[in-house]
């Protein structure tokens, strides 16, 4: 196979053979109706004319024959019903005759003069015959007897002539029709044996042009993909697969630079994590020295300035005294930044047992948690039917206790009511937290969740603002997510946690 022949698209190809076909089946078809004329033309000649003509001759043979015996029987006997015969055979000649010249016996053909042989010698053995049985003849004679037999003796040879022309005629007829049988089964085999080879040819065709080519192009790849993704990839055979082995091997070498990059990638990310563990043992540490070592001196701090406050208490002028309270306050506040920022930081650094928990359970613990703030506040919680989840009890009841918290804090004039709900919302709990208060701009509903962001100043409401960063970090934690809902019409926080999948809840 030449290199032009090999680059041959499929389509091409498909072309090809298709016309290869298309010129076998066309030739077979043009032959077999030859054929199939031929064997027609033989079996129509065979039964429309030798046939008719044969049957002819044999009743204008009968109807002769008839014809002398009536005459013979008449000579003898002198009886007019001995003329019966002669007279029906004259009537039969004449349809016999009638019939072979319809069926082609016309002068100028071998069965037309075979016919006019007989019947001229018909004729001059009737015009004999017939002074003998007119009305009041005379007996015939010996010689005239003799002389009628030698003139019938020549109508039988041209009534022999003629049947023997028609039986070499069948025969020729017979031997067409045999031909042409033969070679139309001929042609039926030859197109069987044609089709069984054009399906070869196909078959091998089509496996030599697409399938090999396709078989090995998809071991190379399968070699690619199991063992050596170096191994380069080679397309052959028609111009489709060649352009598929060059995209596949444009693939693997993309894939190749894209795993290096990837590797680099890796290396980076090794790297970068050793790094972030420095990092977080640093901060481990600084976290450490932040509880002990920078709470000690606060510690001092608000206990010397409590202990001057109450030495020098009277003693001292009211700018004095309110410049040790604000120490004292300022020390207190600094302490409880301190431990809210070490409760952010902890949070999934050190994770502890999840464990299927009663949220109601949960709620009741932070309640318990906020008993003073919820007696001050004179305010009412409430709660719907709450669902087990797999949570670490502690955080989650930190989220709890400081939605409810922020809900007692930012009340407004009339006492505050909150209401604790959950329902199902595909594999996740929404929880809701609602209440009656202050409320929260729409514009800030993002902004709330921030470390150290507060919408309002310490004097009117305390505070470190970590509270709501700090849930959010939890439940994220735990898989979920919170947001406010800006469309509901009391304030109401919303977070998501993942049902539980070990009792069929999901």
């Amino acid at each position: 196979m030449s290199a032009d022949a090999r680059g041959w698209s499929i389509g091409r190809w498909l072309t090809v053979i298709a016309i290869a076909a298309a010129v076998l089946l066309l030739a077979v078809l043009v032959s077999g109706g030859i054929t199939l004329n031929n064997l027609t033309g033989a079996r129509n000649r065979l039964l429309d004319v030798i046939g008719p003509q044969r049957l002819g001759a044999i009743q204008l043979e009968t109807a002769l024959l008839n014809q002398e015996s009536g005459v013979r029987g008449y000579q003898l006997g002198r009886q007019p019903e001995f003329l019966a015969p002669y007279t029906d055979g004259v009537r039969s000649q004449a349809d016999a005759v009638t019939q072979l010249r319809k069926a082609g016996a016309v002068p100028g053909t071998q069965i037309g003069d075979d016919l006019e042989a007989v019947l001229r010698a018909a004729a001059t053995w009737q015009a004999a015959a017939a002074p003998t049985i007119a009305p009041g003849a005379p007996p015939v004679t010996p010689a005239e007897v003799e002389r009628g037999r030698m003139l019938f003796d020549a109508v039988r040879a041209a009534l022999d002539a003629q049947l023997d022309h028609l039986a070499a005629v069948r025969d020729t007829g017979r031997a067409e029709l045999d031909t042409a049988a033969s070679f139309l089964n001929a042609m039926a085999v030859a197109v069987a044996v044609l089709v069984v080879l054009l399906f070869v040819v196909l078959f091998l065709g089509l496996r030599q042009v697409i399938t090999r080519p396709i078989l090995r192009l998809a071991g190379q790849v399968r070699e690619v993909a199991d063992h050596d993704v170096h191994r380069p990839v080679r397309g052959s055979g028609p111009r489709e697969i060649a352009q598929l082995g060059t995209d596949v091997e444009a693939m693997r070498q993309r894939i190749l630079d894209e795993v290096a990059e990837l590797e680099q990638a890796h290396a980076l990310l090794d790297r970068r994590t050793r790094e972030l563990e420095r990092s977080n043992a640093d901060l481990e540490q600084f976290a450490y020295v932040a509880s002990h070592d920078l709470q000690e001196p606060l510690r001092k701090v608000a206990s010397f300035c409590q202990l001057l406050q109450r030495r020098y208490q009277g003693l001292l002028d009211e700018r004095g005294e309110q410049y040790i309270e604000y120490a004292v306050d300022g020390a207190k506040r600094m302490q409880g930044l301190i431990n809210d920022l070490l409760a952010f930081s902890r949070v999934g650094r050190r994770p502890g047992e999840h464990v299927v928990a009663d949220a109601g359970v949960l709620v009741d613990d932070a309640l318990a948690n906020l008993e003073v703030a919820l007696s001050l506040s004179g305010g009412k919680v409430t709660r719907g039917d709450l669902p087990e989840v797999r949570v670490e009890p502690a955080l989650m009841t930190a989220v709890f206790q400081n939605l409810i918290g922020n809900a007692l804090k930012f009340k407004g004039e009339t006492p505050p009511e909150v209401r604790v709900t959950a329902e199902r919302d595909g594999d996740d709990w929404v929880f809701s937290v609602s209440d009656n208060g202050i409320g929260i701009d729409a514009e800030y509903a993002e902004r709330v969740f921030a470390l150290f962001q507060r919408l309002h100043t310490r004097n009117a409401y305390p505070g470190t603002g970590i509270g709501l960063a700090l849930c959010r970090r939890i439940v994220e934690h735990h898989g979920g997510r919170i947001w406010l809902d800006t469309e509901a019409t009391d304030t109401t926080f919303r977070f998501t946690l993942p049902a539980r999948e070990d009792n069929g809840d999901v």
